[in-house]
Formats: C-alpha cells, sequence, structure tokens
C-alpha cells in the first residue's frame, strides 16, 4: 500500500470542500518574528527525551522532514512541540497479562483514558505505522485496550487505569470498577471503529480482530439499538449532583421524550455535555459510517454475516431517518442540518466545537463535503445565527456550553481548515492558531476571543496532535507555499 503523511479517512476528502462564505473577512495577523530572536524565543516545549513516553523513529522523521520544509519559525516551532505531545506525554505503552500489547492514552491533564479521545490523540500516526514495528505495536495496544473497555461497560465514555475508584463513583448509574465517567455518548463507540478501521486499511493488520473486537462489535450493535428508544427507553440512565445543568440528564436520568424515528439517543455530547433534543445529528451521521466500517472489519475477521448484516441495516435506517429529519429550513442559509432534533418537529440551530459536529462532518467523512446542505450549514454555523460562535478582537471560532461565553475552541478552527479548499480562508484559520497560542507553542482548549492569554487547560493532547495533523494535510494538499508564506 503507498505510504503518505495523511492518514487514510481524510485522503477521501481530496480537494472536494465547500466555498467560503462570502461575508467572511480575514483579517488576522500573524506574530511578527526576526531571526534574531528565534534561538531565545522558540526554545523546544517537549519533556527531556528521556522522560518522554514513546518514541517513534517514523513520527520523529516526519517531524525533521517537516520542520526542514518550513520556513515560518512560529510554525516550524509550534509543530516540533504539538504533532509528538502524545507520544511524549499520554501514551503508557506496555503488554497485558496475555502478553499482548496494552496501551492507556490519558487525554492530557486528567489521568483517565477517553474512548473518543484516545482514538483521536493516536490517529494522525496511522499512516506511519506499516514503517515503524514498535509504533504499530502501540497503535494494537490502543485498539486492543479500546474493545475490553467497550466490553466493560458499552455506556461509559472514560476509563480509569485498572479498578480505581473514581470521583464520579457517587454518580446515579450504573457505576463499574474501573469507569471514570459514564455519560452515554454515541461517539464513544465510534471513534475506536474509525481508528481500527484506519490501522487495518494502512497496515493490512487482522491481528486486531481477536475476541475482544468481536464481542465489542456485538455490543455496539445492541446498545445502539437499545438507544433508538423503540420499545422503551432501554437500560441506561443518568444523574449527577452538581451545579452545572449540563452535567446532569432531566427526567429521572432518562432526558427529554424523543419520538422514536430511526434516529439514536446520545445523552451527551463529545463535549460531555449533556444533549436537550436527544437525537443528536453529527453523532448520528458518524454511527452511520461507523456501523458500515465495522460491518466490513466483522466480514474479513469472523467471517460473521448476521452480524455484518446488522450493523449495516441499522445504518440504513439511521441514515433514512436522517434524511427525513435532520434537514431544518434556515432563515437566511436555506436547508441545513440541525444540531439536536427529537423526532417532533423540535430542533435547535447550532453547532459545538467538540468532534463530531456539523462542521467537522466534512472531515470525519460523514458527509460529502460538496453536499450543498453542508454547505450551507458550514455557513450558518461560522456566523452569529450560531449561538455559540464568538468574534473577538484576537479571533473568531465556535465554542460551547462546557466553557462559556466568548471562549473559542482552537479544534474548531482546525475544522475549518480541514474542511476548505479557499487559501484565503485556510490562511485565516493557520493564523488564528499561530497567533493564539499564548507563545506556549501549544494549542488549548479554548481562549478568550478577545485576549489568548486567557485559556483552559494547558495540556490538552487531542488539540496538540490535531495541530500537527493539520499541518501535514495541508502541505499533503499542497499548500506548502501558503504555509511559508505566513
Amino acid at each position: 500500500m503507498k505510504k503518505s503523511l495523511i492518514i487514510p479517512a481524510l485522503a477521501l476528502l481530496g480537494s472536494a470542500a465547500p466555498a467560503v462564505a462570502q461575508e467572511t473577512v480575514y483579517d488576522y495577523k500573524p506574530i511578527a518574528v526576526t531571526t534574531q530572536q528565534d534561538a531565545t524565543r522558540y526554545v523546544c516545549k517537549r519533556p527531556p527525551v528521556e522522560e518522554r513516553l514513546f518514541r517513534s523513529d517514523a513520527v520523529e522523521r516526519v517531524i525533521r522532514e517537516t520542520q526542514a520544509r518550513l520556513t515560518n519559525p512560529k510554525l516550524r516551532w509550534m509543530m516540533g512541540n504539538c504533532f509528538p505531545n502524545t507520544l511524549d506525554t499520554t501514551v503508557h505503552f506496555r503488554h497485558d497479562e496475555e502478553g499482548e500489547p496494552d496501551t492507556f492514552v490519558y487525554t492530557g491533564d486528567i489521568a483517565a483514558m477517553w474512548l473518543r479521545d484516545s482514538a483521536a490523540q493516536v490517529y494522525p500516526y496511522v499512516a506511519l505505522a506499516s514503517e515503524d514495528p514498535q509504533l504499530a505495536e502501540m497503535l494494537r495496544g490502543v485498539i486492543r485496550r479500546q474493545m475490553k473497555l467497550i466490553c466493560l461497560d458499552p455506556y461509559a465514555n472514560a476509563f480509569l487505569d485498572g479498578d480505581l475508584e473514581t470521583y464520579w463513583a457517587t454518580d446515579m448509574t450504573e457505576m463499574r470498577p474501573g469507569v471514570h465517567e459514564r455519560k452515554w455518548e454515541i461517539d464513544s463507540l465510534c471513534y475506536p471503529i474509525r481508528l481500527a478501521y484506519a490501522y487495518w486499511l494502512a497496515t493490512g493488520d487482522s491481528t486486531i480482530l481477536d475476541d475482544h473486537f468481536h464481542e465489542a462489535m456485538r455490543l455496539v450493535l445492541q446498545t445502539l439499538r437499545e438507544q433508538q428508544r423503540k420499545g422503551d427507553r432501554g437500560p441506561y440512565s443518568f444523574m449527577r449532583e452538581t451545579e452545572r445543568s449540563t452535567d446532569s440528564k432531566s427526567c429521572g436520568g432518562w432526558g427529554e421524550p424523543v419520538n422514536p424515528v430511526g434516529l439514536i439517543v446520545s445523552s451527551f455530547r463529545p463535549s460531555d455535555d449533556a444533549t436537550h433534543y436527544q437525537f443528536l445529528i453529527p453523532s448520528n451521521f458518524f454511527a452511520v459510517t461507523s456501523c458500515r466500517k465495522a460491518a466490513s472489519l466483522l466480514r474479513t475477521g469472523y467471517g460473521d454475516e448476521d452480524l455484518a448484516t446488522g450493523l449495516e441495516e441499522l445504518a440504513d435506517e439511521v441514515e433514512g431517518a436522517l434524511r427525513e429529519y435532520a434537514v431544518v429550513s434556515h432563515p437566511v442559509f436555506g436547508k441545513v442540518y440541525a444540531y439536536e432534533v427529537d423526532g417532533y418537529g423540535n430542533y435547535s440551530f447550532m453547532d459545538d466545537a467538540n468532534v463530531p459536529s456539523l462542521l467537522a462532518m466534512g472531515y470525519l467523512g460523514d458527509v460529502d463535503p460538496e453536499d450543498p446542505i453542508y454547505r450551507n450549514t458550514r455557513r450558518m454555523i461560522w456566523s452569529e445565527s450560531n449561538p455559540y460562535f464568538f468574534r473577538g478582537t484576537s479571533g473568531e471560532g465556535i465554542g460551547g456550553p462546557h466553557v462559556g461565553y466568548d471562549m473559542v475552541w482552537p479544534m474548531s478552527i482546525m475544522m475549518r481548515a480541514f474542511t476548505s479548499t479557499d487559501d484565503d480562508e485556510i490562511r485565516a484559520c493557520m493564523e488564528q492558531l499561530l497567533s493564539t497560542d499564548a507563545d506556549t507553542g501549544l494549542m488549548h482548549e479554548s481562549f478568550h476571543k478577545d485576549d489568548p492569554t486567557k485559556y483552559t487547560r494547558s495540556w490538552f493532547a487531542w488539540q496538540n496532535t490535531l495541530f500537527g495533523e493539520l499541518v501535514l494535510t495541508l502541505i499533503e494538499r499542497g499548500k506548502l507555499d501558503l504555509l511559508n508564506s505566513l
């Protein structure tokens, strides 16, 4: 298989992406630098070599080669800091009692493993696995660990490294030893499938398709069907004693009512905030593509036609329901995808920064980037029509209730760049990312729209590695000159 610096799923996007809205203004300037300043200003922010948790020769090679091609000193510095951050600081690799690779991945400043975050954190390294056996073994360890965690509790979103007790142990739900948090989010089951499928495509390694994987896929189908809530509300409910309204569910833990139209309930968003209308549209799109990928793996690894067919039938049903219920008419932008619906006719016009999001559907490959409804949606959510779009003197982008007013997530700016072919739009995104790091050389969860020195989470590995992935993807798409013009 031909090796590429971009991961297989991103390669599917090619050059197709929606055009930028006419009203967009590109007015964010990069930080000025001088050659004399470089030696003292751009000091490597990676841990000392002896303190790095995992090393990949292939990743180090890509960093060296990429930095050699970049002429902007700050971009070169940030690429070197960000791309290896997951490996340097969050990957705990070992072998389990069966002698198989086992990798526990911290999300960063929280010593727990989110199924979503861990899959996204290591995903940019998948394309290099075929040339680095140690990296491949580490990735197999992530996949194997994720499948075992799904088998432990398919409704949980985050786990501990062993049978430890979490500080969320008093949550009013079925907490099990080893579970850190039990917020039901569709994408928690989709991200591990995305990772496993991409790894299999890149390497041809079918050793990931073991008994744990098989059982996990059975639970994926069972859980997604339960959360269609056709006959009853299913076995999952969740309440938490908290001052944050988005940290718990109403109606005794079941959430607001939904009409069982074939869509899947997600009690929480990828931000870990509670949904309002519980059919979360980006996550339902993600479920469709994920079920089809899982079906392909099941046929390859096990010849399990019944389970594969069940997943495909579920994907077809959800896809049909999305066509009927996900598209709504906006008074300014025309037909767009709603963020959430309830099947009764209620819906929300908004987007949240965390992925999967409406904006990120083009990045994940869940919709055709040329889909006119997606293009309308993309314009709508990057405007004041989205209540969680914030524009200030330092930057603009999407946030969400998880952090609150006026806080922009760099992840949303990256998703905008990933899903664009407009050079001015990409340039504006990159300039904002370079100028809103508070001179730390790393990405943060969010920054204030008027003051990037006010930010949340100084150690958030997903956003760091995603920034490196973005730089590599833009170079692969022929945008090196654009990057060097910043």
